[in-house]
């Protein structure tokens, strides 16, 4: 069923000097015809009633179908009274209508003298089926208790102008048609859904799946690990090959030994040392008593000793030999 909604205007307000009235007539019964030709049927009065009632709300009075217009487009539609009730007398729509004091002032001023509820209604029975808002005008379209703003919105033409919008979002030309529209759409959708797939499935020549990095990445630095191992073997047997020729060549001592192989070991280290050990005096050379016994050496005769030798005619090998 499709639906649309018109504003409609009632009666004069203002019963009798300037008062207030509080139950008031809003839709009359059976064919509501406008001066432009347009007719209405309230010919299921009841089911009005069970719309509101569904609707769980007060349904607002606004001066020039504010809330139709202006609220839609976020600008201020304040409510000068209220529709808290409605009822059916003798197939018309009655409302209960609570006045605040800004709607009492314009009533009784004779600001306004006209009710203009909006209608919701079947488009293609023409059936009224609920109501939606109830403005304030002075510019009545239909002859009393005719309903029907002039100004009121046309929902044809709304209707139009949404899909005339649509069309400039979809990149269609005005005159495309509801058909182009939903082609356009599922074309769009389709896109969509390719987009997502190639995100899902990226092409390997720019990706690689996650896994297949992780395995890489373990790789390399297990190489990494084993090949900083093996140079680090390499660099301590260099050290101690060092350290063990620049002792024998005393370049350096065995207690200063621990030090320069901490030095060797950083790096750039071990090519300083050997640039060290070209340049540095012998400080501890060989004394050539390795390998020999207090028995192999041979002790200088002192001064008496000597002259006993010369006495005897004996050498000082004799001397050391039988001597002892």
């Amino acid at each position: 069923m499709k639906l649309g909604s018109i504003a409609l205007n009632t009666m004069d307000l203002v019963a009798a000097l300037g008062e207030a009235p509080e139950w008031r007539q809003l839709i009359p019964a059976g064919t509501v015809e406008g001066r432009d030709g347009r007719s209405w049927l309230n010919s299921q009065p009841e089911k009005i009633l069970v719309a509101f009632k569904e609707l769980g709300r007060d349904l607002p009075i606004d001066l020039e179908h504010s809330s139709e217009l202006k609220a839609r487009l976020g600008e201020p539609a304040p409510a000068v009274g209220w529709i808290n009730e409605l009822a059916v007398r003798d197939g018309e729509i009655w409302g209960m209508v609570e006045w605040n004091a800004e709607g009492k002032k314009l009533i009784g001023e004779r600001a306004y003298r006209y009710m203009s509820p909006v209608i919701v209604y079947n488009r293609e029975s023409g059936i009224i089926v609920g109501l939606t808002s109830v403005g304030l005008t002075n510019q009545p379209n239909l002859e009393l208790p005719a309903l029907n703003s002039q100004q009121g919105g046309n929902p044809e033409n709304k209707e139009d102008e949404m899909l005339k919008a649509i069309l400039v979002a979809l990149g269609l030309p005005e005159t495309a048609t509801d058909a182009d529209a939903v082609a356009k759409i599922k074309e769009l959708k389709n896109e969509v859904s390719t987009a997502n797939n190639r995100a899902e499935t990226p092409s390997l020549d720019k990706f690689v799946p996650r896994s297949d990095y992780d395995t890489a990445v373990a790789r390399a630095t297990n190489a990494e690990k084993s090949l900083g191992d093996v140079k680090k073997e390499q660099l301590e047997t260099a050290v101690n090959a060092a350290i063990d020729q620049a002792l024998k060549d005393g370049k350096i001592t065995p207690a200063t030994a621990d030090y320069h192989k901490a030095q060797c070991r950083q790096e750039g280290g071990l090519a300083l040392f050997s640039e060290f050990c070209k340049a540095a005096p012998v400080v501890g050379g060989e004394s050539g008593l390795a390998g020999k016994t207090a028995g192999d050496t041979q002790t200088a005769l002192n001064s008496e000793q000597q002259k006993v030798a010369e006495m005897f005619g004996n050498s000082a090998e004799d001397i050391a030999k039988y001597g002892k």
